[in-house]
């Protein structure tokens, strides 16, 4: 795993994520039809999180695994033989039974009306505050895939991926270079400044040479990349890179989102209705 970074948003530089690039998602998309999905979720994460720290990144880590598969619409979940949760490269994702605890409860209170995508999107912005981190607003109205396909977890970014072919890989999901730099910093067990928190330690130790995994190291070696590692570099560029990872967790959040009619809203996660 890779390490996982802190979020803190600004309204002026998220204001227009907020509002455009989500094909209709917005904040406060269930504000009449479930007032209280948001601590609904919270109380979901923090108890799992208290439990097990390690919760946390795990948390995000889906998210982003979500996201870059078919985009942001839960199909991580679906069980079965032959889906994306079944794939290699999702065999250590952990966290599913956060999600599937929040469902519950969300079915009891607004039965039918909060999706399984926005679950996910909330329980990563949650995790990131219970492990030290800063909130953003997250916008909702995500709806549930019908398809998972282990097959399309290629579309993945991979530790021994080439950074020419990590970068494609961004940008067919839209997102730059400086996406690429901050995003792959959002996971956390191969951080060696910090297990379970989150901070930019992780640029630091690129540059002292502790990077650990080998995608982590290209990011420091790669000219087209080092630029953004340098300017997340020490104390004084937190602001910068504290709104930047807001911007780029929105950003990622809706990747290929199905609002709308698409999709459907799941009765339960763990399978399409």
């Amino acid at each position: 795993m890779l390490v996982l970074l802190l979020a803190t948003l600004t309204t002026l530089a998220l204001g227009q994520s907020i509002r455009g690039g989500g094909g209709g998602t917005r904040v406060g998309f269930y504000r009449s039809t479930c007032r209280n999905v948001e601590s609904i979720v919270q109380s979901a994460v923090r108890t799992a999180v208290q439990a097990n720290p390690t919760i946390a990144p795990g948390l995000l880590r889906m998210f982003f695994h979500d996201c870059f598969v078919n985009g942001c619409d839960a199909s991580i979940l679906i069980n079965g033989a032959a889906t994306e949760k079944s794939a290699p490269p999702n065999g250590f994702l952990r966290g599913f039974e956060v999600i599937d605890a929040a469902k519950s409860q969300l079915e009891t209170t607004c039965p039918g009306v909060v999706s399984c995508a926005d679950i996910v999107a909330l329980a990563a912005r949650d995790s990131v505050v219970l492990a030290g981190g800063r909130s953003w607003p997250v916008p909702l109205g995500r709806r549930d895939g019908l398809v998972s396909r282990a097959s399309d977890t290629a579309n993945l970014p991979a530790f021994n991926d080439p950074m020419t072919v990590q970068i494609q890989k961004f940008a067919d999901k839209g997102l730059n270079i400086q996406d690429l730099v901050i995003l792959v910093g959002k996971r956390v067990a191969l951080d060696t400044g910090s297990v379970n928190s989150f901070g930019n330690s992780f640029y630091d130790n690129l540059r002292n040479g502790r990077g650990v995994i080998e995608s982590d190291a290209k990011l420091w070696s790669d000219r087209r990349t080092q630029r953004f590692v340098q300017g997340f570099l020490g104390g004084r560029s937190g602001s910068r890179f504290n709104a930047e990872f807001g911007r780029a967790m929105i950003k990622m959040g809706n990747i290929e989102v199905k609002t709308g009619t698409q999709g459907e809203i799941r009765r339960v996660c763990t399978a399409t209705n």
